[in-house]
């Protein structure tokens, strides 16, 4: 019996239907006037800011290292750095970012990114069932559990995050 074609999507959607992970897709009109991804994310889909994750790609001792925190709060560079064994954090230069990861900034995905890097997704995702996080572009998001993301992303679990 022939398999069932997906359709094509992001690299996050195809690294996910790879997997054969429980994912689903929502979909929503991205506001470019919006001043932030992460909170029109949560508002477009009537989901609590605190289960919606922005990926943030940082710089720990010359790494880049991505980061999955809540919208709700901000990144803890101090912490993000400890959480890899470094000694200092930045943010990544964007275009520097969008190059690394195949996305462009407002779309990164923790997920089927170009260039695989050392992920660290905050702490607080375990308490929940499900987090969305982007699922490549403006616009679109993917619900999955936290666990399904750190084992795809093989990421450390760590409190990087502070509200």
């Amino acid at each position: 019996m022939a398999k069932k074609k997906q359709p094509a999507g992001t690299p996050a959607i195809v690294a996910l239907t790879a997997a054969a992970a429980e994912f689903t897709v929502h979909a929503y009109e991205h506001d470019p006037a919006h001043p932030s991804y992460g909170e029109e994310a949560a508002q477009a889909m009537g989901v609590s800011p605190d289960r919606v994750f922005k990926t943030l790609i940082a710089e720990v001792d010359g790494e880049l290292v991505v980061a999955v925190v809540p919208v709700s709060g901000s990144l803890d560079l101090k912490a993000l750095a400890a959480a890899v064994s470094g000694k200092r954090a930045a943010m990544a230069d964007p275009a520097l970012a969008e190059r690394t990861t195949g996305y462009v900034r407002g779309g990164i995905s923790p997920l089927g990114q170009r260039k695989r890097l050392r992920t660290v997704l905050d702490a607080s995702a375990s308490a929940h069932a499900t987090v969305c996080v982007s699922a490549g572009r403006r616009g679109l998001e993917v619900e999955l559990p936290p666990a399904t993301l750190a084992a795809l992303t093989s990421a450390a679990t760590s409190p990087i995050a502070r509200p």
